[in-house]
């Protein structure tokens, strides 16, 4: 696994974290990559990226349509940053399209949210200082287009800063958000839902 930051003098905790994402297991419809990590956030950093397509779920539909996509970030600076409350911060993204109709939906963006938080807890997350940003993206086609259906993205961006360098169920978590926003049964009892909203 790739970082920024030189590895061979990388403080041991953050080994232990990266460590700890290898160990992730997350769900296979989930297409998990590395990115180049981003080099100005933090001194040490390590970015992945989350791809569900059709063909990933056998639903009906184009196999190679992107349902979800996501981007999972995990920063380290050992002298710590105040507006974090430690050392660590995890910063994550977010995409899926659904169907118009829910786009209505005033309580998509709370129930976006509800679920970022509900997942860390059932996974036995320790987190705090977590923030974030749900935003309903409405397309709209007209004159040669205006044939085509509208479109809606749910995007959602958060972070959070984990209680240690044990990240496993942090990754694993964010995984599972993934998949949910993909429309992918099933998920644990408690856990709020965002409605059956897959486009044709």
């Amino acid at each position: 696994m790739s970082s920024t930051g030189d590895l061979s003098a990388a403080p041991a905790a953050f080994l232990t974290a990266l460590a700890a994402l290898r160990r992730a297991q997350c769900r296979p419809e989930l297409n998990l990559a590395e990115l180049p990590a981003p080099s100005k956030l933090a001194p040490y950093a390590v970015a992945l990226e989350a791809v569900v397509t059709g063909s990933a779920t056998g639903l009906a539909g184009d196999p190679d349509t992107e349902l979800a996509t996501g981007r999972f970030i995990l920063l380290y600076d050992p002298q710590g940053q105040e507006v974090w409350g430690g050392d660590f911060r995890i910063v994550t993204y977010i995409r899926a399209e659904l169907e118009a109709d829910i786009g209505k939906d005033e309580l998509l963006g709370s129930v976006a949210w509800a679920w970022l938080v509900e997942a860390l807890e059932n996974h036995c997350t320790g987190y705090h200082n977590a923030g974030g940003t749900a935003t309903r993206i409405l397309s709209q086609s007209f004159g040669t287009m205006a044939g085509s259906q509208d479109a809606v993205n749910i995007e959602l961006r958060a972070s959070w800063t984990p209680d240690s360098a044990d990240v496993q169920a942090h990754l694993e978590a964010w995984s599972e958000m993934v998949c949910t926003f993909a429309g992918l049964p099933p998920l644990p009892d408690g856990v709020l839902s965002l409605p059956n909203r897959r486009r044709n």
